[in-house]
């Protein structure tokens, strides 16, 4: 990184800015023309990061922003379009990693420069593609450089919003081929949560887009205030005492939950009493946990609302609001309860009087009306919309929410009520992480409403004060890239660069420039361990002999005498006979090496034992090292070795590689089983099948069962071409998974039927109450997979033959109808 890139970190003072300071401010402002512009049309000043990333942008360098949430990043991209807008033809795309936040953010975009200069794009929405201004989630953006779009043309900017999801597990490859892929006079406007290697992150974008400057904030704009609610008690997290430290658990709360003890012994007085298992004993009386409405009710007596519930399940938040209406509290007036109906009313307009009790219309009505609603991905869309406007604009008191709401739409809240500080993770329940508790309190404190946030964790037994304040002390995490290589990756990379160059491309990386990095601390590591070998080696040297060799008999006589033989008396009286011969035999030759007779051989085996230890751990690192490098181009190499097997590429003569007929189809198609689907249209497994069907296979490919979800229809699969043309599915779904694992790449999951039948009961015209019936699904869940199925058919519309994307053509339509057509997330 060059001096000019480096870490900007911008924060204020209380004392205020220093005389230095304010001439410096003023340089910039002389040279910042556009910036002073813009800062006139603003209601309010801009922040030292605001100001330090948008003068960044004026000088027509690319940004890496990284603050908290709520702290006011989008300005930056803001002024990024309004810096387009005063170009003849400069375009701008503002990239989201979600649907729900494109659409928001289109309607912000548009109430500011008009229907005509603004568009979106979100797969399944198209609205108006070449404007000025396009919104679009970040796999159009790739999808779009991969096809060499013409609406690339003249394009200025990119911001990309919530960067961080590069981390994605599943998604965040498509933020590193969008930076990587771009053109090299497009800039970036990279927008992220406070991560603590932001300068990292900011070397490799300097690397790969060249000039960029990471300006980082850690100042909230609005305080966080955490409190604990033990029993009915409301206490602070920390002392508040103007001698103690910030980060020092306040002694009352200490007090409270039984916690003295603990204390006293960290901090080196009595050790104090343990229980059972070692566990210091608790003190003090057991805590009731209060009910929910009972939390809602003191929030609001200390006018902390409204709040945001982080339940980490959908049933738990549907709970939530299902136990406040039975208790009978009401958080609204009358005229914020006309005002919330009229809302609802008009959102839901769209949806079929016979659809509304299936979805629960009137009992989510009610809730509204009292202040209190939902928010998960199992909730319909159109209820979600109206969740997230009457929040925004103070009619909602409470809000149940998962924690994608934290990742997500902008719903700040007064306060912020954490039930518990563990998540089920898809395999067991882990405590949240450091970077996750700041995701969720970020959401508490409305800048420019509120004077301070509120977070409240709700006590619970067995939790450690220790642990939690260490929780919320630490406000930052690390981003670690989770790129690979994928198939259709491959082909689109290949056909643009050749083979050779792609893989020169792909290790350009963030992925390899972690590993990289991290390779340089192994291999320091690797160094300083082996200044410590030879220490060892020396100490054990003995003049008798090679003490090397007389160490490896002795560990080989270990191992002999700690061996267990199999099986039982009889069986084992052999094995047993010739493991006592080969321990007799190890006995001799040691009796017979020089180094036995030597008086200090004792001391000298004590080095080779710490010797042959510290040379196991080294060799790991050694082959760790050998792993790392060149990792994402070792992967592309095998994924290109299975491309040429399956004939998606062609080897030429001087080791490059080309796209054939069925690569350029596997070109068009996108997601985790691209080869699959492209095995499938290639072989014509699906091309007996009607439209309904082929939506139940889409289905089949798509959907990925949570832990909860137990459709279980199996049984009752669509007849006629369905089932044999499963059967092929799976057949070659199976026989991929052999040939990827003899490339050394990881398999994959099988397809599962789990949602077909109720898919094809959709598509052929069913009932929603008898779908949502059948797949024991949430509506919100059912119009979502319903999206990724549309989104597949128009791919196998796109890549198939004429007369499967006709068939494909028409099942689109008949899965879109209903609820799916409404919905607009």
């Amino acid at each position: 990184m060059t001096p000019a890139a480096g870490r900007s970190t911008a924060g204020g003072s209380a004392a205020g800015p220093s005389a230095a300071d304010r001439f410096a401010a003023a340089k910039v402002r002389n040279r910042s023309r556009n910036l002073e512009l813009f800062r006139t049309d603003l209601r309010f000043d801009l922040d030292p990061f605001q100001f330090a990333a948008c003068d960044s942008l004026d000088q027509g360098r690319s940004v890496l922003v990284a603050a908290p949430t709520g702290a006011g990043k989008t300005i930056v991209a803001e002024f990024a379009i309004w810096l387009a807008m005063r170009q003849p033809t400069a375009k701008v795309f503002y990239t989201t990693p979600m649907k729900a936040l494109s659409n928001q953010k289109y309607a912000e975009l548009v109430a500011v420069y008009g229907e005509s200069e603004v568009g979106l794009l979100t797969g399944d929405t198209n609205v108006n593609p070449r404007a000025r201004v396009v919104v679009m989630t970040t796999e159009v953006l790739r999808n779009m450089i991969y096809a060499d779009s013409d609406l690339l043309d003249d394009l200025a900017w990119v911001v990309l919003d919530e960067v961080h999801y590069l981390a994605d597990r599943f998604r965040g490859a498509v933020w590193e081929e969008v930076i990587l892929h771009l053109p090299t006079e497009v800039r970036l406007v990279s927008l992220s949560a406070t991560v603590s290697n932001a300068e990292e992150f900011g070397d490799w974008l300097q690397t790969v887009r060249g000039d960029t400057d990471v300006i980082v904030s850690e100042d909230r704009p609005v305080p966080l205030e955490q409190h604990v609610l033990v029993g009915n008690k409301m206490v602070d997290l920390f002392d508040s005492s103007g001698a103690a430290a910030t980060n020092r658990v306040n002694p009352e709360l200490l007090r409270l939950v039984g916690g003295g003890a603990r204390s006293e012994r960290n901090g080196g007085g009595h050790r104090g009493r343990r229980g059972r298992g070692g566990y210091p004993e608790r003190r003090g009386p057991r805590t009731e946990k209060m009910y929910r409405e009972q939390i809602a009710k003191v929030l609001d007596d200390r006018m902390l609302l409204p709040a945001i519930f982080f339940v980490f399940s959908r049933n738990g938040c549907d709970q939530g609001v299902r136990q406040i209406l039975r208790s009978g509290l009401s958080l609204t007036t009358v005229q914020e309860r006309n005002e919330i109906r009229e809302t609802a009313e008009y959102h839901c307009r769209t949806l079929l009087d016979e659809d509304l009790a299936v979805l629960g219309y009137w009992e989510w009505l009610e809730g509204l009306e009292r202040g209190v609603a939902a928010h998960h991905a199992g909730l319909l869309p159109a209820f979600k919309e109206v969740v997230e406007d009457l929040f925004q604009r103070k009619l909602l008191k409470v809000v149940f929410a998962t924690e994608t709401l934290a990742l997500g739409v902008n719903m700040p809240a007064r306060t912020v009520v954490l039930e518990k500080l563990e998540k089920f993770n898809g395999e067991a329940r882990v405590p949240i992480t450091p970077g996750e508790y700041t995701q969720l309190t970020g959401r508490a404190g409305r800048r420019g409403i509120d004077v301070e946030g509120h977070s409240v964790i709700q006590w619970s037994d067995g939790l450690d004060p220790q642990a939690v304040a260490s929780l919320a002390s630490r406000r930052t995490y690390p981003l670690n890239s989770s790129f690979k290589p994928t198939y259709n990756m491959a082909v689109n990379l290949i056909e643009q660069f050749g083979r050779q160059r792609t893989r020169e491309v792909l290790e350009t990386s963030f992925a390899q420039f972690q590993a990289d990095r991290s390779v340089v601390d192994l291999a320091r590591k690797v160094r300083s361990q082996q200044e410590s070998l030879d220490g060892y080696r020396q100490a054990m040297q003995c003049h008798l002999g090679d003490f090397t060799e007389y160490a490896a008999l002795r560990r080989e006589l270990s191992d002999l005498e700690g061996t267990n033989v199999p099986g039982g008396r009889e069986a084992s009286h052999g094995a047993r006979a010739e493991r006592q011969a080969a321990i007799t035999d190890v006995r001799r030759r040691m009796q017979r090496h020089p180094c036995h007779a030597c008086p200090d051989r004792e001391a000298h085996a004590r080095w080779s034992e710490r010797w042959y230890k510290l040379k196991r751990a080294n060799d790991k690192l050694v082959q760790q090292i050998r792993s790392r490098t060149g990792a994402v181009a070792t992967t592309f190499d095998r994924v290109t070795d299975v491309l040429l097997q399956l004939g998606y590429l062609v080897a030429t003569d001087d080791g490059e590689a080309t796209v054939a007929a069925g690569g350029r189809r596997l070109q068009r198609i996108y997601g985790e089983r691209d080869l699959l689907v492209a095995e499938c249209l290639e072989a014509g497994v699906w091309k007996e099948l009607t439209p309904a069907q082929l939506a139940a296979m889409a289905a089949t490919i798509v959907y990925q069962p949570r832990r909860e979800d137990a459709p279980g229809t199996e049984h009752a699969l669509p007849r006629g071409a369905f089932r044999p043309a499963l059967d092929e599915t799976l057949d070659i779904w199976a026989r991929l998974d052999d040939i990827e694992r003899d490339a050394r790449l990881a398999g994959s999951q099988p397809p599962t039927p789990a949602m077909a039948v109720g898919m094809f009961r959709w598509a052929s015209g069913s009932a929603l109450d008898d779908v949502l019936r059948t797949l024991d699904l949430p509506a919100g869940d059912f119009v979502r997979w319903s999206k990724q199925v549309i989104d597949l058919l128009d791919q196998i519309r796109n890549a198939g033959d004429d007369a499967l994307a006709q068939t494909a053509r028409r099942a689109t339509d008949a899965v879109r109808r209903g609820i799916v057509a409404y919905a607009t997330v």
